[in-house]
């Protein structure tokens, strides 16, 4: 299966890199399978850090193989689960199992607000599961160990 990885730069040689934000999925490499997806999120990050091109990085990565010998936590949809997961991670309180991988929707930043009004109890999961059905979430993958980002063959880069 190709992934897809939107940054400012190629990045050939995916890394861990310590992060100083909560992450949906905690720290680690995110792809998605949607290639739309990486070309929007690659506005995103030059945006924040102010520099590069906006670069498209592609991926091969056998999902059966992963499947056999990497610890893979998958959510099929947005729902209590995924939310709770989500929100420890987005901040840094997460203490649970340290997977390999992490496949799940994506907490957009229309997303978001959904999920701050949870973490201050403005919502309650519930509440927040009904305010999230209409929002289309896409998929990430957050490749978070070394073995598992050992899976990933760099295939090529697209500058936008």
């Amino acid at each position: 299966m190709l992934l897809y990885h939107g940054s400012n730069v190629a990045v050939k040689e995916p890394r861990l890199l310590q992060q100083t934000r909560g992450l949906d999925f905690g720290a680690g490499f995110y792809l998605t399978t949607k290639e739309d997806q990486a070309r929007e999120f690659t506005s995103v990050v030059i945006n924040r850090r102010k520099t590069g091109t906006p670069t498209i990085s592609v991926y091969e990565y056998d999902a059966i193989a992963g499947d056999k010998t990497l610890d893979i936590l998958t959510f099929q949809e947005p729902n209590a689960d995924w939310l709770l997961f989500v929100r420890d991670n987005r901040l840094k309180t997460y203490t649970g199992t340290q997977y390999d991988v992490v496949i799940g929707p994506v907490a957009n930043d229309r997303v978001f607000p959904t999920i701050q009004a949870l973490v201050i109890g403005q919502f309650s999961i519930e509440a927040a599961l009904v305010e999230l059905k209409p929002y289309k979430l896409f998929d990430q993958y957050c490749f978070a160990s070394e073995k598992a980002l050992s899976m990933l063959r760099f295939v090529k880069k697209t500058t936008l």
